[in-house]
This record gives structure tokens, C-alpha cells and sequence, in this order.
């Protein structure tokens, strides 16, 4: 279950949902200048990603699903650097959302697999077709080789 606004309007709700399906719950956290944005990302909380971000990790969050908003459906590649420095801040996996527009970002966001950065979200550059699925995947999959369960 993933879940966006309610985590950060009523944060009491992300750990009482965590205790009760552990394991299963994921935030969405949309930023735009390390705030949080909420409501469709018409209005801007006054809750840094970090902050926030440490306090779902500590409720029990499986992980966060980080989307910078200045970037998202724009085609000018990954915020980098505001995602690594989320998945170093936290201990959970990050997976990047908001962006990623070509293999030179699958590639990017591949060398932060070991600082927390775990998966992207791929949307408008599929239907664009600057990347295709498969040969994406196959291109993560070469740089961090799968682990078998």
C-alpha cells in the first residue's frame, strides 16, 4: 500500500497502519526544494523530506517512493543528488520517481543501489520512447545483478 498526503496530514495514521500490516506500507513522499508537497502538489508542507522521511522509517515504513516535482513528466533527467542524499539520510530503500528520462539515469541512479536507492519509476520517458523498458531493466540488472531469495 502506498500512501501520499495522509501520511504527512495525519502522521499518526502511517504508524498505526505499519503496526498493523508490517511490511506492507510504502510513502510517497513528492517534494519540490526539500519541502513535501501536498494535496495533487498544489500546496507546499512546511516538512522537510529528511525530517519526515526519518520519522516513517521509524514508524515502520517499508520504504519511500521520492518524486521531485520540479521534475517529474519534464524530461530533464533525475534530481540526483536531492535522491541520493534522501537514501543516505535513511535506512530504508528509496525508490526514485520524477525524471528519469534516459539510460544515463537508469545508469546514475544504478551506482546509488548501495546507499539505499533501490528502483525508479518510470512514466513519461517510456511513452516518449527515450527509454524502453526492457533494454532499462536489462541495463539495471547488468550493473546491479539481481539477488535470488
Amino acid at each position: 500500500v502506498i500512501i501520499g498526503t495522509k501520511a504527512i496530514n495525519a502522521p499518526h495514521f502511517v504508524g498505526d497502519v505499519c503496526a498493523e500490516f508490517p511490511g506492507h506500507i510504502i510513502v510517497g513522499l513528492d517534494a519540490k526544494d526539500g519541502k513535501v508537497a501536498i494535496d495533487g502538489w498544489s500546496k507546499l508542507s512546511h516538512h522537510d523530506v529528511i525530517d519526515i522521511a526519518k520519522q516513517f522509517e521509524h514508524d515502520g515504513v517499508e520504504a519511500i517512493i521520492y518524486t521531485d516535482i520540479s521534475r517529474d513528466g519534464m524530461m530533464q533527467g533525475v534530481n540526483l543528488e536531492s535522491t541520493r542524499d534522501l537514501a543516505r539520510a535513511i535506512k530504508i530503500p528509496v525508490i526514485a520517481s520524477g525524471g528519469v528520462t534516459s539510460y544515463d539515469d537508469v545508469k546514475a541512479l544504478c551506482h546509488y543501489e548501495t546507499e539505499g536507492v533501490t528502483g525508479a519509476i518510470v512514466g513519461r520517458a517510456i511513452y516518449e520512447g527515450t527509454i524502453d523498458l526492457a533494454e532499462g531493466q536489462a541495463l539495471a540488472d547488468r550493473l546491479n545483478p539481481p539477488t535470488k531469495y
